[in-house]
């Protein structure tokens, strides 16, 4: 969310002071240097060029032995919300943010071009074309900023939230990070562990406007609050209903589980672990609910979770995973690296021309990028395949017979397909990584350190 600033009078009537009051647009997401270079290009001519820009990796995090998509959904979605009203064109007039002409062409910024990439929820590896975005020179540069900031964030979130839904195997994660992230941070990362396999999260309006399932019970707080531990779970048993989870690690765990199902019988939801040693913790408690007839009582834990501690709780009687810091911060990961880079410009021959970066350790292949995933009779993953080469090829251009097409249209002429977008888009990103993790070869999803799983070979066509 951007935000709109109104200056109103002080109390004495003679000075000023900001308000700041949320507004729709998400145009300052961004750079000053996207404005400044649209204002050159204004200039000197070359803003209305034709130009094919791309989101790409140039590796994974270390270690990582892929990574996942997630946030497309969320750009599209910004991308509605891109532009410039009357507050923004004002502040960046009297700012000197811009020159005049700028402010001019700003005013009816739209985006009338192209979005194709991968599908959201799609494993990718380095070279991986994530994003192809196509229009003038004007209308595309100033997307870069917005395109990276989400798809960074919401990728390096979804990549840990796989590895700990993979480690979990059939267990349910939850998600439970708002209170370690930006506000807004916290809704985008609900979102993108959703995308990677989450069962639901704490976060309410990530639920909102995702549809997501919102969980949660009660906190430590809930405890202490009462004069003693058989009144807070009364209440609580009273208030949502025996099914609910009862947290019992407050003062003495044993003394903790005979309370719960004291209060709430043998039909009890579940109790919350969330200190000491889970893997002890969890066997003794299994034992002594067992003990006590409430067989179907599940054992729920958390406490500083990641995709390690998941797989070391492995043989623990764990029935749900709770996660939260090293969630929303990408498990030692925040960030994927990624980059938008102009790789395609209208030549003088009116003809799309590759064009590429050649710096040290920052190169990038030229051309537009059509990809694949080959896959063996198993269908398991043997190659990642990136094609370029003269854009009226490319345009025909199929992947082999043993390969999948990984590309989708997002965007056509200004025109965002609804199917990636909202709850719907949520749902359809988690369908595809779920079906495209379990593409990927025996050994990609173990948590050690290793090489990408699939390799990518580039072809000219």
């Amino acid at each position: 969310m951007a935000y709109r600033v109104d200056m109103i009078p002080g109390r004495d009537g003679a000075t000023e002071r900001t308000r700041y009051l949320p507004s729709q647009s998400t145009a300052l997401l961004t750079d000053k240097y996207e404005l400044t270079m649209l204002q050159a290009a204004l200039a000197d001519g070359s803003a209305a060029r034709h130009c094919v820009f791309e989101v790409f990796t140039r590796r994974l995090p270390a270690g990582r032995r892929y990574g996942v998509l997630a946030g497309t959904g969320r750009f599209l979605e910004a991308l509605a919300g891109f532009r410039f009203d009357d507050d923004v064109l004002s502040w960046l007039s009297r700012d000197h943010v811009v020159d005049a002409r700028t402010v001019d062409f700003l005013a009816s910024y739209r985006f009338t071009g192209n979005v194709a990439g991968y599908a959201e929820g799609e494993v990718y590896f380095p070279g991986s074309p994530l994003l192809t975005v196509e229009g003038t020179f004007a209308e595309a540069v100033l997307l870069e900023t917005l395109a990276l900031s989400i798809l960074n964030y919401d990728s390096a979130v979804a990549g840990a939230a796989s590895r700990m839904t993979s480690a979990a195997v059939d267990r349910p994660c939850l998600e439970m990070g708002s209170r370690r992230a930006h506000e807004q941070a916290a809704v985008a990362a609900a979102r993108a562990a959703v995308v990677a396999g989450f069962a639901g999260t704490s976060n309410l309006e990530a639920g909102r406007r995702y549809g997501l399932p919102a969980i949660g019970t009660a906190a430590h707080a809930f405890t202490l609050l009462h004069d003693d531990e058989e009144a807070a779970f009364a209440s609580q048993v009273a208030a949502l209903g025996p099914g609910t989870t009862l947290l019992v690690d407050t003062y003495d765990v044993r003394r903790g589980v005979e309370r719960a199902v004291a209060a709430a019988g043998t039909g009890l939801g579940a109790v919350r672990l969330d200190s000491g040693d889970l893997m002890g913790l969890a066997v003794e408690v299994r034992r002594q609910l067992d003990g006590l007839g409430a067989t179907g009582t599940k054992i729920v834990v958390t406490s500083d979770l990641d995709e390690h501690a998941i797989a070391a709780l492995a043989a623990a009687p764990v029935d749900t995973y709770g996660v939260g810091t090293s969630l929303v911060t990408g498990s030692g990961a925040p960030t994927c690296g990624m980059v938008y880079k102009l790789v395609a410009r209208e030549a003088a021959s009116g003809r799309l021309e590759p064009v590429a970066k050649a710096s040290t350790l920052k190169t990038s292949t030229g051309g537009r990028k059509v990809a694949g995933r080959r896959l063996d009779q198993d269908g398991r993953g043997l190659e990642e395949v990136v094609a370029t080469g003269a854009d009226l090829s490319l345009r025909s251009w199929q992947p082999p017979e043993d390969a999948r097409p990984l590309q989708v249209q997002h965007v056509m002429d200004g025109a965002v397909d609804t199917r990636w977008v909202g709850a719907s888009g949520v749902q359809a990103a988690v369908r595809r990584h779920a079906a495209s993790r379990d593409e990927l070869p025996r050994g990609a999803r173990r948590l050690s350190a290793g090489d990408p799983a699939l390799p990518t070979s580039y072809i000219t066509v």
